[in-house]
């Protein structure tokens, strides 16, 4: 669509040398509608990646339906503009999601003819001829799991996608796929976040009248610890709850913690779902370089939460003591 960049992008890490930050690519792409994307789209998506690959990130995470598409496209245009690239990398995706169109509303879908067909549609967006992790994106009720599981060992088979994982699903959801397939699921991406607190409420809330109002499916992480299934944490910033300048006790506290360990409030964010022992691998999505960057020591040095740092953190996010 356009004439190769004159800028090359950074040399990026080789695959799996850094897996503490993910980049999420929801937001490339321009608006969230059917219209084209724009060379000025795919020059903000060459940013985004550029400020990632500068912090060290290597993995980028996608979705069939991100931008109705787009974000696929442009990140394929990127690759395009960058020869050796793709090689250096780990591409992400999913698929599982209708999006509405016209008159009909969005629904889930993971009949096997569809996973097959979502995942051709977008190595073709992608620009590549293999996709490193598929995650299925919601639980789809209609969905046999043998039909899942044959379109999965299908894609396997063909090596046109490494390995697979889910999204948004529970210990039971994975359990109960797994007994169908012959390939481990190794990812659930959860949204958690200091802001989404349930999948850590949910531990401590137990024997207490708040426990059936959490919500969160027990076990959850316990089974992907025991399972060495990576949990991802998508909306890790918080969705942008606790800006630089919130006047709250959060947001001061941050500011605090940001000084003590010469970091920014971003990055404290990401530590304190580091911190957790579930090793917890953060998604990053915003499409600001800047702030990307921001999130920079989160992706190279350990977490620099204390015990105690990480629980007061905790308790002023939930605005109350702990049971």
């Amino acid at each position: 669509m356009t004439a190769p960049t004159s800028r090359p992008l950074p040399d990026a890490p080789a695959p799996g040398s850094n897996g503490r930050l993910i980049y999420g690519c929801m937001g490339l792409g321009g608006d969230w509608d059917r219209t084209p994307y724009t060379a000025d789209d795919i020059d903000h998506a060459q940013a985004a990646v550029e400020a990632a690959l500068e912090c060290g990130i290597t993995t980028f995470d996608h979705a069939d339906i991100y931008r109705f598409g787009k974000s696929e496209a442009v990140f394929g245009e990127v690759l395009s503009r960058a020869p050796g690239l793709r090689e250096r990398i780990v591409l992400q995706t999913k698929c599982g999601i209708r999006l509405p169109e016209e008159d009909r509303p969005g629904w889930y879908d993971l009949g096997a003819e569809t996973i097959v067909r979502r995942v051709e549609e977008s190595l073709t967006r992608l620009h590549t001829d293999m996709i490193d992790t598929l995650l299925l994106h919601r639980p789809d009720p209609l969905a046999a799991p043998e039909e899942i599981a044959k379109a999965l060992h299908e894609l396997h088979g063909q090596g046109l996608v490494r390995r697979f994982g889910v999204s948004n699903m529970s210990a039971a959801h994975i359990a109960h796929l797994q007994t169908r397939l012959d390939i481990p699921l190794t990812v659930d991406q959860l949204e958690m976040s200091l802001a989404r607190r349930d999948w850590v409420e949910a531990g401590v809330l137990v024997n207490t009248s708040g426990a059936a109002e959490c919500g969160f499916p027990a076990g959850t992480l316990e089974y992907c610890m025991d399972h060495s299934i990576e949990l991802q944490a998508w909306g890790a910033l918080a969705r942008g709850r606790y800006g630089r300048d919130e006047p709250s006790e959060v947001g001061e506290l941050l500011r605090r913690l940001a000084r003590r360990h010469d970091t920014t409030q971003e990055t404290v964010l990401l530590w304190w779902l580091q911190r957790h022992p579930a090793h917890i691998v953060p998604v990053v999505g915003t499409s600001r370089p800047d702030r990307i960057r921001a999130c920079r020591d989160a992706a190279l040095r350990d977490p620099g939460l204390d015990h105690e740092e990480w629980y007061e953190l905790w308790i002023a996010a939930r605005g109350a003591p702990l049971p």
